[in-house]
């Protein structure tokens, strides 16, 4: 595709629609939001009036197969990204999805297989951002051996008042969520840039308050996770929102010749060595990502760049790997990767 005009819809106009891909979109050259397709009619046309799209659709389906459209953005719940992606790649749609790209790993091969089958369309699922300012810089960091050998990585994760706070209460309910507890997830896919990919895993989890704003939860609110990485280095996760007042969202990687802290919620890297005073570290100028989802995804319609944050299959690794967190819970052992 050249850079003609790019006429995407919207299924599941939600917070994350509103505040970053609508604007981020309207920013680009050629590109329009054309249509919206919500959980009703009445609330896709409230949301319409809202944020300036001209046509409304009844159903996903509909806006799918809607002759007009070159893409579709899916912001639905989890629930619905199955469905909707493999059904707008059918109709010949390019899609971008809100993470997590679906319930389970189970559904997220299927969206794989369909992205397979229709290589000339871009397939793209957005990726966990709280790192996006980090990431260059900590592989340098681990690759230079700044703090030598990896030895263990320890990641808290207890929500507060950061990025990483709770969510909506559909995030515990298992039908609309699926097997991603918390953040697991999120910090997991930004953990695999750094560290590569979990080779086994065993966890525990509870349901500490089984009650939520929308009503009983059936997903956990504390979770625990010991994960074997590459390298023979070893990977704690705690995840709860009820240590919320125990600190900052962190991840500590752990060498054996010194030891970096990643800062989420101050957005701050911290370098500790022996004898030395702690360092912070800045990112070099080319080494500071940002957001660039929608750009991103222009250019790989267009075919001016390749997808890289999220492809596909590594949004189907993560997906693995949360599966084999709620499997380990539940049957008490580890398991392989």
């Amino acid at each position: 595709m050249t850079d003609h005009a790019l006429r995407i819809g919207i299924v599941g106009a939600g917070g994350i629609v509103r505040s970053r891909h609508l604007p981020n979109f309207a920013a680009i050259d050629g590109v329009s939001v054309d249509a919206v397709a919500n959980s009703t009619r009445a609330s896709g046309e409230r949301a319409a009036a809202e944020l300036g799209i001209p046509r409304v659709r009844d159903t996903w389906r509909d806006l799918v197969l809607d002759p007009e459209l070159d893409a579709v953005l899916v912001g639905t719940w989890p629930d619905q990204h199955a469905p909707v992606t493999i059904a707008a790649l059918e109709a010949g749609k390019h899609v971008l999805l809100q993470a997590r790209i679906a319930r389970d790993a189970t559904e997220a091969r299927a969206i794989a297989a369909a992205a397979a089958a229709r290589p000339d369309l871009a397939t793209m699922v957005a990726p966990a951002p709280f790192t996006l300012w980090a990431d260059q810089c900590i592989r340098r960091l681990l690759a230079d051996g700044e703090i030598g050998a990896l030895r263990l990585v320890r990641v808290f994760s207890g929500g507060g008042d950061g990025p990483l706070r709770p969510g909506p209460a559909w995030r515990r309910d298992r039908r609309r969520s699926g097997s991603n507890v918390l953040t697991l997830g999120i910090m997991y896919e930004q953990l695999a840039r750094w560290v590569g990919h979990a080779l086994s895993v065993q966890a525990s989890e509870a349901i500490v308050d089984p009650v939520t704003d929308g009503g009983p939860a059936d997903v956990p609110d504390l979770l625990s996770v010991i994960a074997e990485l590459p390298g023979h280095a070893r990977l704690t996760m705690d995840l709860s929102p009820h240590a919320r007042f125990g600190g900052s969202n962190t991840v500590h990687l752990f060498g054996a010749e010194g030891t970096l802290v990643v800062d989420l919620d101050r957005q701050q890297l911290l370098l500790r060595r022996e004898g030395q005073d702690e360092q912070v570290v800045t990112p070099r100028p080319d080494e500071h990502g940002e957001w660039r989802v929608e750009a991103e995804f222009v250019g790989a319609v267009r075919g001016t760049e390749q997808v890289r944050l999220t492809d596909v299959p590594t949004a189907v690794r993560y997906m693995e790997f949360t599966d084999a967190v709620r499997r380990s819970a539940a049957e008490g052992r580890r398991i392989g990767l």
